[in-house]
């Protein structure tokens, strides 16, 4: 297979939307290599090299010599097939009858296509013969018929435009190409807001539109762009109030005074412009920015109606962050995760924390919709795994619980019952996602209640239990993820907080602590069962976890906030 790229950009490879073009060719590549049986880590190289038959051209018309047509007809009665003007055209002609597909990309200028480009589409003229003709299409009223056989032949145009949506600032391209191609007989992909391409801090955002474009190009490979992908790709990256306030802060001029602002203000007021006013809880929040190495500070004003940025007259800071720009541009250009950064004391965050935990709510990036996740769930596994709920404590706990209640107080039937719960529990996993310490608790209450069952003393049995609890817990503070991040991290992001370095070391701390508890609760469960109060072990051992229950939620909030706090 054959592929032009023609980027009609003055920017060449700087274009926006020659990332959208190169990503939609990576996925054609993907899907022919992996139709050839050789795999996904083959690739054709994109500048003329072949890999699996696959061969790929790129012209870059900002590069190329290519005058304007002199509309004198040569190509037509003198030199028919050739025109008169001695420049790169030629070449661009033997490219055009070479590809298979031709992927046209160029930004939106003026609501046509780059004054360069629309020379090298005037200069096609060549390709076509004279003659007068109806077209079958009926695309305007006459038409030349083409001087060679363009059948079999496919066309992609790809495009990005300032505007927030690309619908209904199209037309005149639509026209243009309806005429070049025919209506209906090529594959388009408009895309509005496209100068965020090249914006760092939205690498998140594009990057997920960019995988979207690749998925296009892998089904365009294959037949045709389903509709989920289509409906993905038409999907806004930003709202439009959202957008307009990031475009008309990134001008870096005052609206009302007209004077220049500094890069810092800059991009206080694109990231003020991030803010998802449906994440408003009921009360004004106030962020202060404190920008240490330029001595500048600004406050974003968190409201119901949307975000503002002080400038002066300063309010009651909610929360305060302390940094360096470099470090809150790295951060937010995605080279530094905001909480290793933080671990590092790279920057401080003073007063409510609770912004900083909820910051994704404030500032994430939209996208992940239903469009984005059409095509995730169209298989039995990814319709299970979306039904999936997370992880739950409370079935790693239902059988120890079970156990430590109705053993005191009968032997037999406590074991039973403990037993009955190892064996239901599996049952949940069917909506819950089940950890390591789901199927360790299973298979440590079932061997213990067989234990008592077969006659093993409960007065050692119990103790053990508990101190098998504490062994469960402790032990996994060894290990890269304590046990109770893999339930907490539900609350936090889901696995991404696993990868939080402050979020790991705040659940090793209390998985250590509740460790500890357990391993030390053997000794007075030991002596409780002599007693003849035994039957209510179980309840009086429930005294000491509940305080510590309450220690939890206080210390979650509290450690976070004083490392943050330097």
């Amino acid at each position: 297979m054959n592929i032009l790229v023609i980027n009609g950009s003055p920017r060449g490879k700087a274009s926006n939307t020659y990332r959208l073009a190169q990503a939609f060719l990576e996925g054609i590549k993907q899907a022919i290599l992996g139709l050839a049986g050789t795999g996904s880590g083959q690739k054709a190289d994109a500048h003329g090299e072949s890999g699996n038959n696959v061969r790929v051209e790129e012209l870059m018309v900002n590069r190329m010599d290519i005058r304007s047509c002199l509309g004198c007809f040569s190509c037509w009665n003198k030199t028919p097939g050739k025109c008169c003007i001695g420049d790169d055209m030629g070449e661009v002609i033997q490219k055009l009858l070479w590809a298979d597909i031709t992927i046209w990309s160029f930004p939106l200028y003026y609501y046509s296509v780059p004054g360069a480009l629309k020379n090298l589409i005037d200069r096609q003229l060549p390709m076509c013969l004279p003659f007068m003709t109806e077209r079958e299409d009926h695309v305007g009223n006459g038409s030349h018929p083409a001087r060679y056989d363009m059948s079999g032949k496919k066309t992609v145009v790809i495009s990005t435009c300032g505007f927030y949506t690309a619908e209904g600032n199209y037309d005149g391209v639509k026209s243009l190409f309806d005429h070049m191609c025919g209506r209906g007989s090529y594959t388009e992909i408009f895309c509005g807001q496209g100068e965020l391409f090249r914006v760092p801090e939205l690498s998140q955002r594009t990057d997920e539109y960019l995988s979207y474009v690749k998925a296009a190009g892998r089904e365009y490979a294959k037949g045709d762009i389903s509709v989920s992908t289509r409906k993905a790709l038409e999907e806004l990256l930003y709202p439009k109030e959202m957008f307009e306030s990031m475009a008309d802060a990134s001008w870096g001029i005052d609206k009302e005074s007209g004077e220049k602002e500094t890069d810092t203000l800059i991009f206080t007021r694109q990231m003020a412009a991030l803010y998802r006013k449906d994440s408003y809880a009921g009360k004004e929040l106030v962020l202060e920015m404190l920008y240490t190495d330029l001595d500048e500070c600004y406050q974003i004003v968190l409201g119901k109606e949307g975000s503002r940025v002080l400038k002066d007259g300063f309010k009651e800071a909610t929360t305060r962050i302390e940094t360096p720009v470099t470090v809150w541009k790295s951060i937010a250009a995605g080279e530094i995760r905001g909480d290793e950064a933080l671990m590092r004391h790279l920057y401080k965050v003073k007063g409510d924390f609770s912004l900083m935990i909820n910051w994704d709510n404030y500032f994430g990036s939209y996208g992940g919709s239903a469009a984005g996740e059409a095509g995730k769930v169209q298989t039995p596994e990814g319709r299970k795994a979306m039904s999936r709920k997370g992880t739950s404590m409370n079935i790693m706990l239902i059988p120890w619980i079970i156990f430590w209640v109705a053993v005191p107080i009968n032997g037999q039937v406590g074991s039973l019952a403990g037993i009955g719960a190892c064996a239901l529990v599996p049952l949940l996993f069917y909506q819950y996602k089940k950890t390591f310490y789901d199927v360790l608790t299973g298979a440590l209450v079932s061997g213990l209640s067989v234990t008592v069952l077969l006659g093993g003393p409960e007065r050692i049995i119990l103790p053990v239990s508990y101190f098998a609890f504490g062994l469960m817990w402790s032990v996994s503070c060894l290990g890269k993820i304590p046990l109770t991040a893999h339930y907490s991290m539900n609350d936090y992001g889901g696995d991404r907080a696993l990868q939080n370095p402050l979020f790991v070391k705040t659940n090793r701390i209390l998985t250590l602590l509740w460790g500890i508890l357990y391993l030390l609760t053997p000794v007075w469960t030991y002596i409780l069962m002599g007693t003849e109060i035994s039957g209510f072990t179980g309840a009086v051992n429930s005294v000491l976890p509940a305080l510590m229950g309450i220690f939890t939620v206080w210390f979650q909030r509290w450690y976070p906030a004083k490392v943050a706090g330097g």
